[in-house]
């Protein structure tokens, strides 16, 4: 698995590059905090698989997952999950949506 640092992400997400950002956690925390223009796919759902599907449309499509913090393993077991289906692309935001805060970044609240 392929793990990528709050620069990167910046850079990815300032360049507008192709691909889907997704949180893996609850509804409930996801509308208190996230990143922007990040999909909410809860890791836990029997479909999650199926759902990243639907919104990359492809499973070469680069797909970045991130859950709360470092400490979380929402993003980790997502990324796993994505790569035994066979996705080609996907990145795990260790530092999740805390490390993005902590680095000056907003984090937005809704849905």
């Amino acid at each position: 698995m392929q793990t990528i640092s709050t620069t990167e992400l910046r850079g990815k997400m300032q360049r507008n590059e192709k691909g889907i950002l997704v949180n893996t956690l609850t509804q409930d925390e996801f509308e208190k905090a996230h990143i922007p223009n990040s999909l909410n796919i809860p890791e836990q759902q029997d479909d999650f698989v199926s759902q990243v599907e639907q919104a990359a449309g492809s499973k070469e499509l680069p797909v970045i997952v991130y859950c709360a913090s470092q400490e979380c393993g929402s993003s980790e077991q997502a990324a796993q999950k994505l790569e035994q289906a066979g996705f080609s692309n996907v990145y795990d935001y260790e530092g999740g949506a805390k490390s993005w805060s902590e680095a000056g970044e907003q984090l937005v609240a809704g849905a």
